[in-house]
């Protein structure tokens, strides 16, 4: 296994297990803040109740940054900070903050992020951040989980999209392609970070 780039940035023997710590934490929570920003540009579409975001790329970019214990973790106080009632979410006219949310059409997809962020940044721990084509890769699958989740909890857990069919019809068809897109473009930035720094796993 090689190491991520988080692990590769603060690498100092001399560092206390206190101060290593400290880093992991500023690390988990900037993450956790991105993804609250990206939460925030949110564009609602007309015919479904799931809106346009950012977040998926922000989580997976995120994980891969950090690994998949630190990245699932990131994505585990985003939940809970939502869980708590603090304005985390996307914002929506119809979708409630808090833990209503994950209770609503969106509840899947969000209740998928630390899976998502676990798998890229397992995937990550391998070298596949390394590389562009192999970071697509890894993106791709976390990006499955994302819709994976959503999709199924739409499917049996929310009656407008109540059946497959409705539930890929509300959460995945209107987003798939701009979702690629979007992976597409951010799954460069983790092989120009490595490039650009010069760190070596």
């Amino acid at each position: 296994m090689t190491t991520t780039f988080l692990a590769a940035m603060i690498a100092r023997p001399a560092d206390s297990p206190a101060l290593r710590a400290l880093q992991h934490s500023a690390a988990v929570v900037f993450v956790t803040l991105l993804t609250v920003v990206a939460a925030q540009i949110s564009i609602p579409l007309p015919f479904t109740p799931v809106p346009f975001t950012f977040q998926p790329m922000v989580v997976l970019v995120g994980a891969a940054a950090l690994g998949s214990r630190l990245g699932a973790t990131s994505q585990l106080l985003y939940l809970a900070m939502g869980i708590m009632g603090l304005p985390v979410f996307a914002a929506s006219p119809i979708l409630p903050q808090g833990i209503a949310r994950l209770a609503g059409p969106t509840g899947g997809y969000l209740m998928a992020y630390p899976f998502a962020a676990f798998a890229a940044g397992w995937l990550a721990e391998r070298g596949f951040d390394r590389r562009y084509i192999t970071e697509v890769v890894a993106m791709i699958c976390g990006l499955a989980i994302v819709f994976t989740g959503g999709v199924t909890w739409l499917a049996w857990f929310v009656p407008p999209a109540r059946g497959i069919t409705g539930a890929l019809a509300a959460g995945f068809y209107p987003f798939i392609v701009a979702d690629v897109i979007k992976l597409l473009a951010a799954a460069g930035i983790m092989p120009a970070l490595w490039r650009v720094t010069g760190l070596r796993s």
